[in-house]
């Protein structure tokens, strides 16, 4: 194999790799978004906090590992806020997406 097929392969396996990455990412981000979703609506309608539940909390309490949950469902928010906004640019500009 010359040098340059195998700098071709290395860059080749390197993409995929980032790819499987950012697609891992995309998924961890949207499942964090949709146990936000269902314990905000469960606030709403049933005053019951699943966070605090799973962490073993009553409803209102917090602690470390309710708190980096918490800031995992915001960053994820910000996650895909900003991937939405820069789609719907690529789609303006008619450029294809994933």
């Amino acid at each position: 194999m010359t040098t340059r097929a195998k700098l071709v392969r290395f860059l080749e396996q390197t993409l995929y790799k980032k790819d499987v990455a950012v697609k891992n990412l995309h998924y961890l981000t949207l499942a964090l978004l949709i146990v936000g979703g269902l314990n905000w609506g469960l606030v709403a309608i049933a005053q019951f906090d699943l966070v605090a539940w799973i962490v073993g909390l009553d409803f209102g309490e917090t602690n470390v590992v309710s708190r980096i949950v918490y800031a995992l469902v915001g960053l994820s928010a910000v996650y895909q806020a900003t991937r939405l906004v820069s789609v719907g640019q690529a789609r303006e500009h008619g450029v294809a997406t994933a």
